[in-house]
């Protein structure tokens, strides 16, 4: 009898070593928590701070260097201390690369729409600089953009052409990995909303030109450390400023087009007198004459 126990102990034990494994619910559904971006932390308004330059379109108007270009973004980061907006498009195989337009033809030795062309295709063509003149530089692929900014903490502003869907560039700057050196820029609440839901650790450039716009955004699900405020490209008023760096967010203004031909006209001084206005980012196209005067050169 002792020994008749003694199988079915065996067999029992045999039976629970050989049952599969359960998954109870929260098992399944749950994921893994989103780490914060940096940038949440670093661009949080300070009062004091230095101010930081955005280098319009990767560096735009410069000399045998041209606009969204990975040896643009080495040549200016080589100078000056400074943040690149640049722009993200697609190619007809939904590969991600920079351009501006969504035709080819002001920015390289090709002609037609970016969208209608592949990778392979766009690869024939040669980059020109904002004189006509040809480099040997080609378009290049967002990811190594975000390969190169990662290596070197050179901090990213994204802007996503019509034809990319936003999903598609947080999954690129996930695949990289890249999260600590890309902001998204959104250019209403809407898109901001959607950008939120998508990735509630990057942080975003939200427009914020009036207090309207401003207390829209306040109103919204967005909080304020993942926001920086763009105010527009006119100067706006002392209040608007006040205003944002109240709820800890930094401001960036758009000083390429007019402000940026003011200064040039009547002094670059004129850039200090926007820093203590309240200004904390510009978007220039004289990125070396504001990093002069901002005192932002390497």
């Amino acid at each position: 009898m002792r020994y008749l126990y003694v199988i079915v102990a065996v067999l029992g034990l045999l039976a629970c070593k050989n049952e599969p494994k359960t998954i109870n619910d929260t098992q399944i559904t749950q994921t893994p928590e989103v780490k914060p971006s940096v940038l949440l932390e670093t661009f949080k308004y300070k009062e004091g701070q230095d101010p930081i330059i955005s280098v319009h379109r990767g560096g735009k108007g410069l000399k045998n260097y041209p606009e969204n270009s990975l040896e643009t973004l080495k040549y200016v980061s080589d100078s000056i201390s400074a943040i690149f907006e640049i722009d993200v498009a697609k190619t007809k195989d939904d590969v991600l690369v920079l351009l501006h337009d969504s035709s080819i033809d002001r920015t390289t030795t090709g002609t037609g729409s970016l969208i209608n062309q592949t990778y392979n295709e766009v690869l024939a063509y040669h980059l020109k600089d904002d004189y006509g003149k040809v480099t040997p530089y080609k378009i290049p692929l967002f990811s190594e953009v975000l390969k190169w900014a990662k290596a070197n903490n050179v901090v990213l502003t994204v802007d996503i052409k019509k034809s990319v869907g936003i999903k598609s560039v947080i999954a690129a700057i996930r695949a990289e990995q890249a999260e600590d050196v890309c902001v998204i820029i959104t250019y209403d609440m809407q898109q901001a909303l959607a950008a939120y839901k998508l990735a509630p650790d990057l942080l975003l450039s939200v427009s914020a030109r009036n207090m309207k716009e401003f207390n829209r955004i306040l109103n919204s699900s967005i909080p304020s450390q993942n926001l920086l405020a763009f105010t527009g490209t006119r100067l706006s008023s002392d209040d608007l400023f006040k205003a944002i760096h109240k709820e800890g967010i930094k401001t960036i203004l758009g000083t390429l087009g007019n402000l940026d031909k003011q200064a040039e006209a009547k002094g670059d001084s004129l850039y200090k007198v926007w820093h203590k206005k309240g200004v904390d980012v510009f978007a220039t196209d004289r990125p070396f004459a504001a990093a002069k005067a901002l005192q932002r050169i390497k």
